[in-house]
């Protein structure tokens, strides 16, 4: 039975080979065209509501989504800039949170817990300079400290 099963596949393979091309260039359309829509069919959920927030070298986008279902939920994405060496164009990288309104409670309670203890290790936190492409190359520049040279790495080997 499977090498029948087998057979009956192979029959099938020579037929398709030996058809037109202009069928087989239709049967490749239409694989094509099945393929765009099941991508159609998974694109993201429709953004109600969106907030960026910069932040030196990331930016946080805070989105609120409306979910299949009607539901609204938020998708925090995290993007930061990266240029490698050699690489004219600056990539991103990307890294999403999907917090879901069940969760809301417990995540502002997390997240309020742990800057409140960081704050209160560190005291007064200063903010970040707005970032500029500049200000990174004039850092990049300056030199380095005889003292910061005697450390070595990290301030473990000298």
């Amino acid at each position: 039975m499977y090498y029948a099963r087998n057979e009956k596949f192979a029959q099938s393979y020579e037929k398709i080979l030996t058809f037109p091309k202009k069928v087989v260039t239709l049967q490749r359309f239409l694989l094509k065209f099945m393929e765009k829509m099941e991508k159609d069919e998974r694109r993201e959920p429709e953004i109600v509501y969106s907030r960026s927030v910069k932040a030196g070298k990331r930016i946080y986008y805070l989105d609120v989504r409306k979910a299949r279902n009607e539901d609204l939920y938020l998708c925090i994405t995290e993007s930061k800039r990266r240029q490698a060496e050699g690489e004219e164009a600056p990539s991103f990288e990307k890294h999403k949170l999907f917090l879901y309104k069940e969760d809301f409670a417990h995540f502002t309670e997390g997240l309020q817990d742990v800057i409140g203890y960081i704050q209160s290790q560190l005291g007064t936190i200063e903010e970040r300079p707005e970032w500029t492409p500049e200000a990174e190359q004039k850092e990049a520049e300056k030199p380095v400290e005889e003292e910061t040279k005697k450390k070595g790495l990290f301030g473990i080997f000298k």
